[in-house]
């Protein structure tokens, strides 16, 4: 039971790590292709700054849940099961 617990917590972390790398590239190549579009069309101004910088945060703020913030999880896990004992000792 244990390790299959592991196993899927593992596989939670990764799915989350994978779903930012994913976000990071369409991030990257979306904002190439619209610099390469707005230096084309209009270098006079520079528009593409700010779908980079939105954009940007977002992404920021993903890197930040999926590898900063990740250990809330673990904080939680811990919670719940320090309360599933005290329900357990209350059976008793």
């Amino acid at each position: 039971m244990e390790n299959q617990e592991t196993y899927h917590k593992a596989k939670k972390r990764l799915q989350a790590k994978i779903g930012f790398y994913i976000h990071l590239a369409v991030y990257l190549g979306i904002n190439t292709l619209l610099v390469v579009i707005n230096l084309l069309t209009s270098s006079q101004y520079l528009w593409f700054k700010w779908p980079l910088i939105g954009w940007g945060i977002g992404v920021f703020f993903h890197a930040l849940g999926v590898f900063v913030f990740s250990r809330g999880s673990a904080i939680n896990e811990q919670m719940i099961q320090k309360e599933m004992k005290k329900e357990a000792r209350k059976k008793q």
